[in-house]
């Protein structure tokens, strides 16, 4: 029994760490996509935002995966 209640536990913890990094990568990737639908209103700022773009796309992407990561993590690791 207790150690049912110990994987339960962990599955929790990864499904919570999960969603918590998850949802920082949503914010993330809001708050650029926020920024660049203001910045390029200005069709002569247009060209100085690419590197804003990836940027924000690489944060966004990179939280993601270490969500994915950590979440793996937790699984087997510990």
């Amino acid at each position: 029994m207790e150690g049912d209640i110990a994987e339960m536990g962990k599955f929790i913890g990864v499904g919570l760490t999960t969603l918590g990094m998850g949802g920082a990568a949503i914010g993330v990737g809001n708050i650029a996509g926020n920024f660049l639908s203001g910045a390029l209103r200005n069709p002569s700022a247009a060209a100085g935002q690419t590197a804003t773009l990836f940027i924000g796309i690489a944060f966004a992407e990179a939280l993601g995966i270490f969500s994915f990561l950590v979440a793996l993590l937790l699984m087997f690791a510990v």
